[in-house]
């Protein structure tokens, strides 16, 4: 019987591009021990620069789940698009492991989950076997990972360290672990970017899902640890006359800051 990391070896060396084919505008490949290194020529002029209320850069990309048009991939739902520098990386395992027992939850609240990382689609499919096995919690993997091992996506996410971005050129580029959650509009709602040592909160982003619907569907705001269920803020642009009519009643603690029920 093969070992798995021999499989996992082969699994990389085949999913190698070949350098005959054209490359991306934004890298050139560079094979080094059975592994595509990437040196990328990103222009730091040229970084799109992604703030809450952009619009969610589009792209086409293949995945574990076939190629993908990023904004037909959205549709009308709200979708969270999370990265990782690498396959099997052990924080990253745990991540992606947590978001499959989740993703029950996430659909419940019409929100897709896509995943990227910079390997090829066989070491992504070899890493969610891994996934599966160790962190899923018994659930299977339902969603789809982003193959970017030109770093293109990465790019248009401006998803590079600062210290990562200065060696651009000069070596492997990995990526941040970046949480984008976007809404059916296509806009960017919120941005969350963690360093290499530590690890996501899966819970959190599931909360501020709530949070996001919610003030959308009502007009409201959320305070500091709000969580389903508690009360919430009108915004101070609402006056009291309207608060009433709109939220029925309401504690006033300053006159800025007033407090209703969420339902």
């Amino acid at each position: 019987m093969f070992s798995r990391q021999l499989l996992r070896s082969i699994s990389l060396r085949n999913s190698i591009p070949s350098t005959r084919n054209a490359v991306s505008q934004y890298a050139r490949p560079s094979i080094q021990l059975g592994r595509t290194q990437f040196y990328s020529t990103f222009k730091a002029e040229e970084q799109p620069r992604i703030r809450i209320g952009s619009e969610a850069p589009n792209f086409t990309a293949e995945t574990t789940e076939g190629k993908i048009d990023f904004h037909e991939y959205i549709g009308n739902e709200w979708i969270v698009l999370f990265s990782h520098p690498a396959d099997f990386t052990p924080v990253c395992t745990t991540e992606l492991g947590a978001f499959a027992r989740l993703a029950p939850e996430f659909n419940k609240r019409d929100v897709k989950l896509i995943g990227l990382s910079t390997e090829g689609v066989e070491s992504h499919k070899a890493w969610i076997k891994d996934i599966e096995d160790v962190t899923s919690g018994g659930a299977k993997f339902s969603y789809p990972i982003i193959a970017d091992a030109d770093r293109k996506v990465a790019f248009l996410y401006d998803m590079c360290s600062e210290s990562d971005f200065q060696n651009i050129g000069k070596g492997m580029v990995p990526t941040v672990r970046s949480v984008f959650i976007i809404d059916p509009a296509k806009k960017v709602r919120l941005i969350m970017t963690y360093p290499a040592s530590t690890g996501r909160n899966s819970s959190e982003v599931l909360r501020v899902i709530d949070a996001l619907q919610l003030a959308d569907k009502k007009g409201i705001a959320t305070p500091i640890d709000w969580s389903v269920g508690e009360d919430v803020i009108i915004p101070p642009t609402v006056s009291n006359e309207d608060a009433k009519a709109k939220f029925g009643d309401f504690k006033t603690l300053k006159p800025y800051l007033r407090t209703t029920k969420s339902s």
